[in-house]
């Protein structure tokens, strides 16, 4: 079983998420945020199941969706899984990436 670190980065950007769906509805936000961690959970077990974004020195970059989200994350060879953030789908990923990778 894979252990999943979150950056600080995620965990920004999961906070950012959460603020901004709070403005309008607090327990839609909560329900999001929570659906994204939950979603990052099954990564301990199959942490190859998004699909392949590129291949770095330290391990792959992979994408899991959930929703309208993409949660970029590094499979590393000692079963160590890093979150490197969680991205709306209208972004440009690659802008992010090339800062966190």
């Amino acid at each position: 079983m894979a252990q999943i670190r979150w950056t600080p980065e995620a965990e920004r950007w999961l906070r950012e998420i959460y603020n901004y769906i709070a403005q309008d509805n607090g327990s839609a936000a909560q329900r999001v945020v929570t659906g994204i961690y939950k979603k990052a959970q099954i990564l301990k077990d199959f942490p190859e199941i998004g699909y392949k974004h590129r291949s770095e020195p330290e391990g792959d970059i992979r994408i899991l969706l959930y929703g309208h989200y993409r949660i970029a994350y590094l499979v590393r060879e000692n079963e160590v899984i890093d979150i490197l953030g969680v991205f709306h789908g209208a972004m440009d990923i690659d802008r992010y990436l090339k800062i966190l990778a």
